[in-house]
């Protein structure tokens, strides 16, 4: 009998199998609830029937942290009285234009602002609080 030769595999196929590898290495750490009970650690689930919402959920939250990054960058500029006026009114109706976008984009994905605000755990939020 011919021994099968193995498939080759795809470089995707690759980095998924070895992050598999690496996060199946690392101890499941619980975190301490209030008055010192400790909490499974919560992994990373990829439900197929919520894969599309979930992913939608990330590139909106890179998205949202670069629009407040932009923002906050805009603002500087104004201060600085580095704009024209004119510069500075297209500026504020496209950084406008881009969050109401941003609103519908979550509405039709069921998400809300501040379900982007990710937990970084001990680092707190992702994102600052609102103002």
């Amino acid at each position: 009998m011919e021994e099968e030769e193995p498939r080759p595999r795809g470089r995707f196929e690759e980095v998924a199998g070895a992050a598999d590898r690496a996060l199946r290495s690392l101890p499941a750490r619980g975190r301490s609830a209030p008055g010192g009970v400790r909490r499974p650690a919560r992994r990373v689930t990829a439900d197929p029937d919520t894969v599309e919402r979930d992913l939608m959920k990330l590139v909106l939250t890179v998205v949202e942290l670069l629009r407040q990054l932009m923002e906050r960058q805009a603002l500087r500029r104004v201060e600085a009285g580095d704009l024209t006026t004119e510069q500075e009114e297209r500026l504020g109706a496209t950084l406008m234009i881009l969050h109401d976008r941003m609103t519908e984009l979550c509405a039709r994905y069921d998400l809300s602002m501040s379900d982007l605000n990710l937990d970084l755990g001990p680092l707190g939020p992702l994102l600052p609080p609102s103002e």
